[in-house]
């Protein structure tokens, strides 16, 4: 069984590139300049996807290794619809973003308790990170640019933790709950 495949790592490309789009705004300063906006926007998309994407696709490919580390065929997929709607919504500006930009399948012949244990991997990946960036703040000797950097993730982190641990489908919280149950 391969590790990642070619498809898999054109689909983090893909990724990167449009969440990097999706949340440049959110994550960059504005700039009145309307020269410099031009000038400057692959840098702020290179930016938000330095923020944004390690976030998603960490917490997915957690999914995929654990999934793995059950023996289990796992594939790291573009989840086209959420992503054009996250990609839909920002293009007219909406107050409101639903982002679902990727999913790892498996086989379903996993237990309840491999089944909880893959849908925890991903925010218990963003966990991992919320707390690497707080103490990274909290003990690390930061310029501005990491103090933003690291100030970010841990919102983003912490926000991804919450949401996807809410226990209704589809969101990985109802399979940890179901996991959960199925033990007792």
């Amino acid at each position: 069984m391969l590790f990642i495949t070619i498809g898999e790592i054109i689909s983090l490309f893909i990724i990167t590139i449009v969440l990097g789009y999706i949340f440049v705004d959110y994550v960059t300063p504005r700039n009145l300049d309307p020269f410099a906006l031009v000038r400057n926007r692959w840098k702020d998309i290179k930016f938000a996807s330095m923020i944004i994407a390690p976030a998603v696709i960490v917490h997915e490919l957690f999914h995929k290794f654990v999934a793995m580390s059950f023996g289990l065929p796992a594939t790291f997929h573009v989840y086209w619809f959420g992503l054009g709607l996250a990609l839909l919504l920002k293009l007219f500006k909406s107050p409101i973003l639903i982002l679902a930009p990727a999913f790892v399948s498996y086989p379903a012949i996993a237990t309840a308790s491999q089944n909880m244990l893959i849908a925890f991997a991903g925010p218990f990946a963003n966990l991992l990170m919320f707390i690497g960036a707080t103490l990274w703040l909290k003990y690390g000797k930061l310029n501005n640019k990491k103090l933003i950097i690291l100030s970010l993730t841990k919102k983003i982190n912490l926000f991804l933790f919450i949401f996807n641990m809410i226990p209704i489908p589809p969101f990985d919280g109802y399979y940890v709950f179901n996991g959960l149950l199925s033990l007792f």
